[in-house]
């Protein structure tokens, strides 16, 4: 069985996600189930891992780490020795410690780490950087890398890869940003129930988001009538800290 862990509120790491496992269960033959993090309700603990199976577990980075309810979902499985590949993916600025500490978690699990990708996605908030990515050419790049992984696989090789990082990591420096309801906001209620950390009251949905939120733009993407936004200033001073370092398009990399 192979299996996709994900955690991707705004998208961009579900669809690297997907190119990746779509490539490996191709070539592995195998059934694929997803495990989505992203969801309230999710019962991790009652997802059962045989050692033979193949785990894909892949977060975004937020300032350089694991989002920390993300951590807190995966650290609910039981890897029972499968294998996994991890994939840290970011909006093209840098990924820091979240190789690393993905790492450090999916091992705590027991899952065997093999293989470690690190990818580009549309970046969630300032959406003009890496906007559209993963395009045409990062899916190549990533069936080429999934087809080094298998030439591991074929190996039976169950060592684990070197990544980038330091211990301890780095403290998380994310600037605090908050959505709100605009005057066209339908009330339906869809950014309440979608938010993976109940940051937005269900019986309100138009209030703002309150301090569990987590900046993951998850209820600005599923609002169907566009109604919900970010703080504009918050989201120009983001645009501001970070365009210089995601001038240079960067490409998937994997450690093997």
């Amino acid at each position: 069985m192979l299996y996709n862990i994900c955690f991707s509120p705004a998208g961009g790491t579900e669809k690297v996600a997907g190119i990746l496992g779509d490539a490996l269960q191709a070539a592995l033959a195998d059934e694929k189930t997803t495990v989505d993090l992203v969801e309230k309700d999710l019962s991790a603990r009652s997802v059962l891992i045989h050692p033979g199976d193949l785990a894909i577990i892949s977060v975004p980075s937020y300032g350089g780490r694991v989002p920390a309810i993300a951590a807190s979902r995966i650290r609910m499985i039981k890897g029972n020795g499968a294998k996994a590949v991890i994939a840290a993916v970011y909006g093209n600025r840098a990924y820091e410690d979240t190789l690393l500490e993905l790492k450090d978690i999916a091992a705590s699990c027991g899952f065997t780490v093999i293989a470690a990708v690190a990818a580009v996605a549309e970046h969630s908030i300032v959406r003009e950087i890496a906007q559209g990515r993963p395009d045409d050419q990062d899916a190549e790049d990533l069936k080429t890398i999934a087809g080094k992984i298998l030439e591991k696989l074929d190996r039976s090789d169950t060592s684990s890869p070197a990544v980038p990082g330091t211990h301890p990591y780095h403290l998380y420096h994310g600037i605090p940003l908050h959505t709100y309801a605009q005057d066209h906001c339908i009330m339906c209620g869809n950014c309440a129930f979608a938010c993976p950390v109940s940051a937005i009251p269900t019986e309100t949905p138009n209030a703002p988001s309150g301090e569990s939120c987590i900046s993951c733009m998850r209820c600005v993407r599923v609002c169907p009538v566009q109604a919900r936004a970010a703080e504009e200033n918050t989201v120009e001073a983001i645009r501001q800290k970070i365009s210089a370092a995601c001038a240079d398009r960067k490409k998937s990399e994997l450690y093997l």
